[in-house]
């Protein structure tokens, strides 16, 4: 921490501010009664990676569970993990069946839900640690119900790799797993998607990894099998429709037609007759969408184009769109692509802060404009690519620093990162339930970001966000909340939603490039 020296004291906490510090400006900030959208929750997948882990030594897979879904702390009143509520799971299609005859990357096939005991065995470790929602998706229908025998599209076109004569099969095949998971594994999926990204262009380019396209007609017939099916097992999933690969999709077209364009209106406006699906019992209310794409450019107000496209524009227009029809927003997957030119692309993993605040920075313009509900980063481990919250090192995977010789791992390691510990930030504090509350100002004020959210026990969660590279002096009005026990989390070595202690909300010096949680009573 630079800058200051921070005193506790019972009740209060006073801050000794001295250089650059104590000359700035405060920078107010007042949480008001409005309430906007309830939040269901944060999470994160297990695709690619808990197929491997759920089969590694105990005592890793304890620690990776740990991290993530843990809501215990330690003696210092730390946060033991970032404690995710939802976890989305990567339910199976069967290229690994098939082998480098799947036309798939080894690492991204997916066994038949039976054989998938590493992913399985993480829905029960999420289970005991308390995650309270779990969320099934499909990249694929079954290899056995594909038009082309494949779980990749292979150039086939814009259309679902279904067979025409399947859409019941599918809902049957779907229906199974999720009594299977429950009689099995004890694990109640609240929310199944049958179609994840069916709307962008990269999964009937070529053979990556699973993936299909889908008409919005496609995904409305699919949808409404499902719902029969469901209601004749008794079965309580919500069906989830769907999780569009990016946010233009949504309320415009955008590198396809309309057949996979203004998803909202087609899915919830009842108008649209063919395919519409709210009047469906078993649908979820809700929407899916993907940020990738929509984090730049970063304008501000007066900049042109400011309300219609970039980080905020985009994410104004879903909360517009998804107002005309009653529906809502969750954003179910995120990590860095290369158009995200601040943090040099996706290549090779960040442990910094410099990727968790930048995601940090996402999380607050899809929680406070587009009002999303849930907001799940894409997967939580991943290897040498910014796409996981853990860094995991495969037995025989060749590492080492520049100028350094390469040498095979003899044992598998995972690694936490800053980003994963800045998204406990929100996950941890801010608890299935909680409402948003306004902020009076702003939605960012020279690197300062703050939104704020009354959990159902009465206790109140202020996430503070410093983008800037300096230490700021802020004043929180929370109606009366005078005091609260913070939570930091920066590039200071062991500052991991560190427990700070009480402070007092009219004398706080958020450090530089820091992400701190406040949580008190009002």
């Amino acid at each position: 921490m630079k800058g200051f020296t921070n005193t506790i004291l019972m009740g209060a906490a006073l801050f000794c501010m001295a250089g650059h510090v104590a000359a700035q400006k405060t920078t107010s900030f007042t949480v008001t009664n409005h309430a906007q959208q309830t939040i269901d929750g944060f999470g994160a997948s297990d695709a690619w990676s808990m197929w491997q882990i759920g089969e590694w030594e105990d005592s890793l897979q304890t620690k990776v569970a740990d991290w993530l879904f843990s809501s215990e702390v330690f003696a210092d009143g730390s946060p033991k993990g970032i404690g995710l509520s939802i976890w989305r799971f990567n339910a199976g299609a069967g290229s690994a069946t098939q082998g480098d005859a799947a036309q798939i990357n080894r690492d991204t096939r997916t066994e038949f839900f039976e054989k998938q005991t590493g992913q399985r065995r993480f829905l029960k470790l999420a289970k005991e640690r308390g995650v309270p929602t779990f969320l099934a998706f499909y990249n694929s229908p079954p290899i056995h119900l594909t038009q082309n025998g494949l779980a990749t599209n292979t150039g086939r076109g814009g259309t679902f790799n279904l067979k025409e004569d399947a859409y019941d099969d599918f809902a049957v095949y779907i229906a199974d797993m999720l009594q299977a998971a429950e009689r099995e594994d004890g694990v109640h999926f609240e929310y199944v998607c049958p179609v994840n990204e069916p709307d962008g262009h990269w999964n009937w380019l070529g053979p990556k990894q699973e993936g299909s396209p889908a008409t919005n007609r496609e995904i409305a017939h699919i949808a409404r099998e499902m719902s029969r099916e469901f209601l004749q097992r008794g079965i309580t999933t919500k069906i989830l429709v769907n999780e569009s690969s990016d946010y233009r999709c949504m309320f415009a077209t955008h590198q396809t037609d309309w057949q996979r364009g203004y998803e909202i209106q087609a899915f919830w406006n009842p108008d649209s007759t063919d395919t519409y699906v709210g009047n469906l019992p078993n649908i979820a209310k809700v929407m899916a969408g993907h940020s990738y794409w929509t984090n730049t450019p970063i304008l501000k107000p007066g900049d042109r184009g400011y309300e219609r496209v970039g980080l905020y524009g985009y994410r104004k227009r879903l909360k517009d769109e998804f107002a005309k029809v009653g529906a809502e927003f969750w954003m179910t997957e995120l990590c860095i692509m290369s158009n995200d030119e601040e943090i040099h692309g996706g290549g090779g993993f960040d442990f910094s802060m410099e990727e968790a605040l930048y995601v940090a920075r996402v999380m607050h313009y899809d929680l406070t404009v587009a009002n999303a509900r849930s907001w799940q980063w894409w997967r939580a481990a991943g290897g040498n690519y910014k796409d996981g919250l853990i860094r995991m090192y495969v037995k025989g995977e060749r590492i080492g620093g520049r100028g350094q010789r390469r040498e095979p791992l003899r044992e598998n390691r995972v690694r936490d990162s800053k980003l994963m510990w800045t998204m406990g930030n929100f996950s941890r504090f801010v608890r299935p339930g909680a409402v948003r509350l306004d902020v009076e100002g702003k939605m960012e004020i020279d690197g300062l970001m703050l939104s704020a959210y009354k959990n159902t026990d009465g206790t109140l969660a202020i996430v503070a966000i410093n983008y800037s590279q300096e230490d700021r002096p802020v004043s929180i009005d929370a109606s009366g909340m005078k005091t609260a026990t913070a939570y930091r989390t920066s590039d200071v070595e062991g500052e991991n939603l560190k427990h700070v202690g009480k402070v007092d909300m009219k004398k706080i010096v958020l450090p530089a490039r820091s992400v701190t949680t406040f949580v008190g009573k009002k």
